[in-house]
C-alpha cells in the first residue's frame, strides 16, 4: 500500500468514528504534563512535554520510532523511577496532585494509573490468580465471594470472560497471545484505575486479537481515561479522541509537534512535520 493510499485508508477511517467536538480538554483534563523533561543517564530523550489528556476519552501518542513516545507514557505512573539513570523534571498532574511529589507513594499511583505492555505479560500462575494479583498486593482486604466478583467482573470488562469461565484454575500461558494481553488488561481493571497506559498493546497480536482488544478500549472509555502508544497510524484513527504526535529535533530529543482532536490531526494537519509523517514521507 503506497503513503498516499495508507493517509486517505486514515481519511475514511476518521470520517467514520464520532469525533469529539466541542470537548474542554484543559477542564475536564485527568492528567497532565507540565514541562515534562526526562533524561537518562545524563543524555537527554524527551524535553518540555506539555499535554493534557482529557477524562474518558482514549489519547494516541503517535510518531517514528526512538522519538520518546514510550519514556512519556512510563513518566505518567512512575515506571521510569523503575529504570536505571532515569531523571524526571517538570510535573505530571494526576487530578491536580504532581505525581513526582515526595509524599507521593508511587506504589499508590500505579495502582490509580495502570500499565499494559507491549507484549503479554502474564505471571506464572492461573488465570485466577493473575487478576486477583494486584488485589492483594494492594492490600484489599476482599473476602473469598468478593475477590471472585472482582476477578469475574474484571474479565468481563476485559471481553475475556466467556472465553475462560470455565478453565479460571488453568495455567495463564495456556491462553492464546491475544487472550494474555486482555488477561494483563483486566489485571490492571481488577484494581479499578482511573487511567489506563498502553504501550503498543496490539504490536505482537494477529489482526483479530488487535480487533478484540480495540473493540474493548472504545467500550470501556467511558470508565476509565485511556492513553495509549502505536506505531499503526490506521489504530490511532479508529480508536482515538486525541492524538498527540512526537518527533526528534536535530539533537534527538523527542518533543510534541502536535495535538488535538484525532480527525483534525489526520485530515488537516497544523505543522508540516506531522503531515509529512502521517503522509509517510517520514518514518
Amino acid at each position: 500500500m503506497s503513503a498516499e493510499d495508507l493517509l486517505e485508508k486514515i481519511k475514511v477511517i476518521i470520517r467514520e468514528e464520532e469525533s469529539v467536538e466541542g470537548a474542554d480538554v484543559e477542564k475536564d483534563a485527568a492528567i497532565a504534563t507540565e514541562g515534562l523533561s526526562v533524561s537518562y543517564n545524563g543524555r537527554l530523550a524527551v524535553e518540555g512535554v506539555n499535554l493534557k489528556f482529557r477524562s474518558n476519552t482514549i489519547t494516541a501518542i503517535i510518531g517514528p520510532s526512538g522519538c520518546g513516545k514510550s519514556t512519556v507514557l512510563r513518566s505518567l505512573n512512575r515506571m521510569n523511577d523503575l529504570v536505571p539513570g532515569a531523571r524526571v523534571t517538570g510535573k505530571v498532574l494526576f487530578r491536580g496532585v504532581d505525581i513526582y511529589s515526595k509524599d507521593v507513594d508511587p506504589v499508590f499511583i500505579r495502582s490509580r494509573i495502570g500499565m499494559v505492555f507491549q507484549r503479554p505479560n502474564p505471571f506464572p500462575m492461573s488465570v485466577f490468580d493473575n487478576v486477583a494479583f494486584g488485589l492483594r498486593v494492594n492490600g484489599f482486604k476482599l473476602t473469598k465471594d468478593e475477590m471472585k466478583k472482582r476477578v469475574q467482573e474484571a474479565l468481563i470488562k476485559a471481553a475475556l470472560w466467556d472465553e475462560v469461565k470455565d478453565r479460571l484454575d488453568a495455567h495463564a500461558y495456556s491462553l492464546s497471545g491475544g487472550q494474555q494481553q486482555r488477561l494483563c488488561i483486566a489485571r490492571a481493571l481488577a484494581v479499578e484505575p482511573e487511567v489506563l497506559l498502553l504501550d503498543e498493546p496490539t504490536v505482537s497480536l494477529d489482526p483479530i486479537s488487535t480487533s478484540k482488544i480495540e473493540r474493548l478500549l472504545v467500550a470501556i472509555k467511558h470508565d476509565y481515561t485511556i492513553i495509549i502508544v502505536t506505531h499503526n497510524m490506521q489504530q490511532a484513527a479508529r480508536v482515538s479522541d486525541y492524538t498527540a504526535v512526537m518527533m526528534t529535533d536535530e539533537n534527538l530529543v523527542g518533543r510534541v509537534t502536535e495535538f488535538g482532536p484525532t480527525k483534525e490531526i489526520f485530515t488537516s494537519p497544523k505543522d508540516q512535520r506531522t503531515e509529512a509523517y502521517i503522509s509517510g514521507r517520514v518514518s
